[in-house]
């Protein structure tokens, strides 16, 4: 795969960023690198200097942007319109095309202030670099279209935040995404009324990313689909975002952007990932319902240039292939052929779910079960044995004794030898970060992504 850049929304003729500098760090230690997404737009022969170069000190990549760009967005923030935000420690950094051909855009997080960082020091933790790496990482294992972590540099400043043990180490990151672009981005012309501004984002919006829709509201009726099936993983994953403010969700149906997210340790519909989340708007059993709002708020700005009713139809079908969706998502979890119809199985695997508390219960009920009834003898004499008795787990059996495994072979995989699967929960990455932030010891954070990516190797959702 060769390098090529493609500055897209630089040269286009849109008002949706302002040029801006990066910060000046005190240092540039190199801490982790993406080399798989590197290989994937060209960048994988970059030596460790020139890594750094670009993506700590941020000169430009040849042919591409001169300066990096700072987005300009709005958004609703616990249904709170918000029209004071844009990119306040961040910046579109590069885009390129990837081996897919598929538009990308190198972003930043922590890069500094810029006209947006309203009174922010426009800095990252390193913890909360470190914390992004491993979630990126996990979400990919676990099949959820999601942003990947390109690059984290140390930049050796203390920084004091009020949510955790201050002064703590810095960082900047560069994530590689599909697409900045922001459901909050078009609320923020519709906010100012820049009409022709917002058909000229449609249009941008289409020729780079839906090629295949021809306005407003079959765009719209795209990004629908697509987010049903983004949602839909985060459920089948055990995800849940924690902040689904409508500036953190973008047009391709991608995830990003990870703060206090957490993965379930069993299921709960009202588990909550943030500690000001008070009255649980965002916890996992709410997320679907969070999401339909922000495709509201989505459809509303696209009723200042498109006719309501087709709008309004996308939007009503929203559970439908939600739950369609699911039903995919549960399957290619499970590693068996969907049916026409998969909502009874999705029902029985909840059910069951429901009736199992111990912590990795939920991804241990799918690494189980990983194969279908293939997996029957794995699954029962393994440690969650004692689950998979009475009347809800025979429901569950009896369904999935209907579907046929879609790929045998990766039963075959060493991965599967182990008893458990791989988790990323709390614990797990709060131990992760003492020793970073002890002792410097950056080998369990190295241990637990090459354990990720042996898990996503064996799973290749």
């Amino acid at each position: 795969m060769s390098y090529r850049p493609a500055p897209r929304l630089e040269q286009s003729p849109l008002a949706l960023h302002d040029p801006v500098a990066a910060a000046n760090f005190p240092q540039t230690i190199l801490r982790y690198r993406n080399q798989r997404a590197a290989q994937s737009v060209g960048l994988e022969t970059l030596s460790d200097a020139k890594w750094i170069t670009h993506f700590g000190r941020f000169q430009p990549l040849p042919d591409n942007q001169p300066v990096p760009l700072a987005l300009r967005y709005h958004g609703h923030q616990f249904r709170h319109y918000n029209p004071d935000l844009g990119d306040g420690r961040g910046f579109l950094f590069a885009q390129l095309l990837d081996d897919h051909d598929r538009l990308l855009d190198l972003g930043t997080k922590g890069s500094g202030t810029t006209p947006y960082s309203r009174g922010g020091d426009g800095r990252l933790t390193l913890k909360g670099g470190v914390r992004e790496v491993l979630a990126t990482a996990m979400l990919e294992a676990l099949g959820v279209p999601t942003s990947k972590s390109f690059s984290l540099i140390e930049t050796g400043e203390q920084l004091v935040r009020g949510d955790e043990p201050s002064p703590t180490r810095s960082s900047v990151l560069v994530r590689l995404s599909h697409s900045h672009v922001r459901f909050g981005t078009f609320e923020r012309l519709a906010y100012r009324n820049e009409i022709e501004t917002l058909r000229d984002l449609v249009a941008f919006v289409q020729a780079n990313y839906y090629p295949e829709c021809s306005d407003a509201a079959t765009l719209f009726d795209a990004v629908v689909t697509q987010t049903a099936r983004l949602t839909a993983s985060w459920m089948a994953a055990g995800f849940v975002h924690g902040v689904l403010n409508t500036d953190n969700m973008n047009i391709t149906g991608e995830s990003f952007d990870y703060g206090p997210y957490r993965f379930l340790p069993y299921y709960d519909p009202n588990f909550t990932a943030a500690y000001f989340d008070h009255s649980g708007l965002y916890a996992y059993g709410r997320q679907p319902d969070a999401v339909l709002w922000n495709l509201g708020q989505l459809g509303r700005c696209l009723t200042l240039i498109s006719a309501p009713e087709p709008l309004i139809a996308s939007f009503n079908d929203f559970n439908v292939r939600y739950e369609h969706e699911l039903g995919l998502a549960i399957c290619r979890r499970l590693n068996i052929r969907p049916k026409p119809d998969n909502a009874p199985l999705v029902a029985t695997l909840y059910a069951l779910l429901a009736t199992m508390r111990n912590d990795g219960s939920f991804e241990g009920l799918f690494y189980d079960w990983f194969g279908g009834i293939l997996s029957e003898m794995r699954a029962l004499s393994g440690p969650r044995a004692a689950s998979y008795t009475g009347e809800t787990f025979t429901a569950f059996h009896d369904l999935l004794k209907t579907y046929n495994t879609a790929a045998p072979e990766k039963l075959d995989h060493p991965r599967f030898r182990q008893v458990d699967p791989e988790t990323l929960l709390i614990d797990e990455i709060e131990s992760i970060w003492a020793q970073i932030a002890l002792e410097d010891d950056w080998s369990p954070f190295d241990a637990k992504l090459a354990a990720i990516e042996e898990y996503r190797q064996a799973l290749a959702l």
